[in-house]
């Protein structure tokens, strides 16, 4: 399914009421930028896995990778403008030969550094090192653990990837990630298996900690519960198993405007592989590029004219704004 058609086909789901509509109605529309506080860098959209919820369609057949000039211009504007937070995902981030460069030249004590893992890459040559290099760094992984249930994680993920991850969380609570006074910062994240919305947050944190220390004897130190976005082949199974429409209606149901007034793409901004700007993620998948009177291309990274634009938004904008809200880091209200 390419971008035209999703985007076709969510335009249909939501029978009218657009989600611009709601943002009127509580007269966040048009929706503005506060700030670029964090950089979110999809460094390559290769992956060892092919997860059935992956809002960026990775795998291992992906050839799209970011160059070092394009990484050296991201680098640049982070240092430049003094962005205090870096994010860097995929794909796997690991399968990109440059990312010890690019961690070597972003990790500072005043710099927030994450790398988004599957955790499973990090058993496997040539890319097991970075279990070392990460400690080594300071860098905060950010796991994605879907469910502390084998059988609900490889649904998703794969046959065993649920036993393989649970090898690597022990290797970095080994290194000190997850650990009291480490330094050393070890967050999960959530992914709903089905079509449905996450629990609190909150209590799935105290589910996720109960069950991996006393079954495992893994512990962590914060827990990202995510709405999976309609995008991609997650919106392939919605809409392959006829869920879509109830799915979105789930979403329009739930719109909390109080979530709405702090979305991460208020103070976030995506660079692709291609070094192309996005308001997130989710735009860059759906190729919405930043509003047009702002940069198109982090060569041209120009912060004044970036922390005042106009947000970009859809109808996978829903699932930002349904309950408690949805961002990279979890929860929003």
């Amino acid at each position: 399914m390419n971008i035209a058609e999703q985007l076709e086909l969510l335009s249909r789901t939501v029978d009218g009421d657009r989600f611009k509509d709601r943002l009127h109605a509580c007269d966040l529309y048009p929706l503005r930028a506060g700030g670029v506080n964090v950089l979110q860098m999809n460094i390559t959209r290769r992956c060892n896995l092919a997860c059935k919820h992956c809002h960026v369609n990775a795998s291992a057949g992906r050839t799209e990778i970011m160059d070092r000039k394009t990484m050296d211009s991201c680098i640049a504007a982070v240092k430049r403008h003094r962005v205090p937070t870096v994010d860097i995902t995929g794909g796997a981030p690991e399968m990109h030969h440059d990312l010890e460069y690019l961690l070597k030249s972003l990790c500072s004590p005043d710099r927030r550094v994450m790398v988004r893992s599957n955790l499973v890459i990090l058993k496997e040559e040539p890319w097991k090192k970075y279990l070392d290099i990460y400690a080594r760094l300071g860098v905060e992984v950010v796991a994605s653990l879907p469910d502390y249930h084998a059988v609900r994680t490889d649904r998703v993920r794969g046959t065993n990837v649920f036993s393989r991850s649970l090898e690597i969380l022990r290797e970095l609570n080994r290194r000190g990630y997850g650990q009291p006074q480490s330094g050393l910062i070890l967050n999960l994240v959530h992914n709903p298996a089905g079509a449905y919305l996450p629990g609190s947050q909150q209590a799935l944190e105290a589910e996720y900690r109960r069950h991996l220390r006393d079954e495992y004897g893994i512990v962590f130190n914060k827990l990202f519960s995510l709405i999976n976005a309609p995008i991609n082949r997650y919106l392939e199974y919605l809409w392959r198993s006829d869920n879509l429409d109830q799915y979105m209606q789930t979403l329009q149901c739930a719109f909390n405007p109080a979530a709405a007034k702090h979305v991460m793409c208020r103070n976030t901004l995506s660079v692709g592989w291609d070094g192309y700007l996005y308001d997130c993620d989710f735009n860059q998948q759906l190729g919405l590029r930043v509003n047009h009177s702002a940069p198109y291309h982090v060569a041209d990274f120009h912060l004044d004219r970036l922390m005042n634009r106009e947000i970009m938004v859809h109808e996978h904008c829903y699932a930002c704004c349904a309950g408690s809200g949805s961002s990279c880091q979890g929860t929003l209200e």
